[in-house]
């Protein structure tokens, strides 16, 4: 085994964890998961089945990535933000995994602490999502968007710094 996980968590049989991962206090992977190498999984963290996570992808704590969800390389998803499957869930009537909605986030994109992402959307590359926005549709590549719902306040580069377009 090529990657840390705390006594504390759960990786079901099954899953794949790649090289230099770590996964921290609490979490639990379910078996038909896929996490790249060198990505850091915090405190309190649920990756359902189907997810696909790709390498150097830090996941803060108490995130739950629900099936549906693909992160690629590089994403970074800060403390408690929310990602939905379902744009009309009922308890007493699921409608199973086949009808739920594709979220993609794109190499390099940040994700802020409190920000929730409805399900069915793309979120660009180096796209940059501030704290507690609420992600109702696409997001273009180096977008920053922040507020509920999100709309685009300006531009950043891959490393984050506020450019004109």
């Amino acid at each position: 085994m090529g990657y840390y996980v705390h006594e504390s968590s759960y990786v079901d049989d099954g899953a794949i964890v790649g090289d230099n991962t770590s996964i921290w206090y609490f979490c639990h992977i379910q078996g038909r998961a896929k996490i790249g190498s060198n990505c850091l999984i915090g405190q309190n963290v649920f990756v359902a089945n189907n997810v696909i996570i790709g390498n150097d992808v830090k996941i803060q704590n108490n995130v739950s990535v629900y099936e549906g969800v693909e992160l690629e390389d590089g994403v970074f998803c800060g403390p408690s933000c929310v990602f939905t499957n379902d744009l009309t869930p009922r308890a007493r009537y699921p409608k199973g995994t086949a009808n739920y909605k594709k979220t993609l986030v794109k190499e390099g994109a940040s994700i802020g602490a409190n920000a929730t992402i409805v399900c069915g959307v793309t979120i660009g590359k180096n796209a940059m999502i501030g704290a507690g926005a609420v992600v109702t549709k696409d997001v273009p590549d180096n977008a920053l968007m922040v507020g509920v719902p999100a709309k685009q306040v300006g531009w950043v580069d891959e490393v984050g710094e506020l450019y004109n377009r």
